[in-house]
């Protein structure tokens, strides 16, 4: 990596970081990009050449992806299901501590604050939607199934039920002010419950067949 991108990146983490904390301490309205903009010592201009809108300094498109489901499940080996796909990944993610699942840091801060702007907490309802709408056309597409099939589309559902569940325990037991360590143990344990009563058909749903 060049200097130039570098610092391009540098950049871009410092935007993100003193919006966040301008966000938490004072609520996501009552913050200006200019303010943000000016904490972090950048033009505005620089800071919407980076973020095209407020809320993707919350929830950037590279990490809050509507496609997060749909690239799980493309990247599957030979021999599983997109219901199996997206079960491990979620225990990899919670075993790893990952940011991506909520278990960062700081977490317990940022959570409430995003569910108390409107506008945040109705794109994290989209990215869910957008999600499963996503997952099954790529269900739909791989299985060959017919456009008026609903199975592709139920099958995504109750995947997307999962990753929102899953969402959802995490969030609730960070604001309470868990240990991560004990969350993630939760977590865990709430995924084996799910599976255990998650049928076979969708746990066998769209398995990869061998290459």
């Amino acid at each position: 990596m060049g200097l130039r991108e570098r610092k391009k990146q540098e950049t871009v983490r410092r935007i993100a970081e003193t919006a966040l904390r301008m966000f938490v301490e004072r609520g996501f309205d009552a913050v200006t990009i200019a303010e943000v903009a000016e904490a972090a010592d950048v033009a505005v201009n620089t800071v919407y050449n980076h973020f095209r809108v407020k809320e993707d300094l919350v929830l950037p498109p590279s990490e809050a992806s509507a496609g997060r489901l749909t690239e799980i499940v493309q990247a599957r080996g030979p021999g599983v299901s997109a219901a199996r796909a997206v079960l491990d990944r979620l225990r990899e993610e919670i075993r790893q501590r990952s940011r991506t699942i909520g278990l960062s840091p700081g977490f317990g801060r940022v959570l409430p604050m995003m569910l108390a702007a409107p506008t945040l907490a109705a794109r994290l309802q989209e990215l869910g939607q957008q999600m499963v709408a996503e997952l099954a056309d790529l269900l739909t597409a791989e299985t060959g199934a017919a456009p008026d099939d609903p199975v592709p589309g139920l099958v995504a559902a109750q995947i997307g039920w999962v990753h929102s569940l899953l969402y959802g325990e995490i969030g609730k037991r960070t604001v309470a002010g868990e240990r991560p360590d004990d969350i993630a143990e939760a977590a865990l344990s709430l995924l084996d419950a799910i599976e255990g009563l998650l049928s076979d058909q969708l746990l066998t749903y769209a398995t990869r067949k061998d290459a």
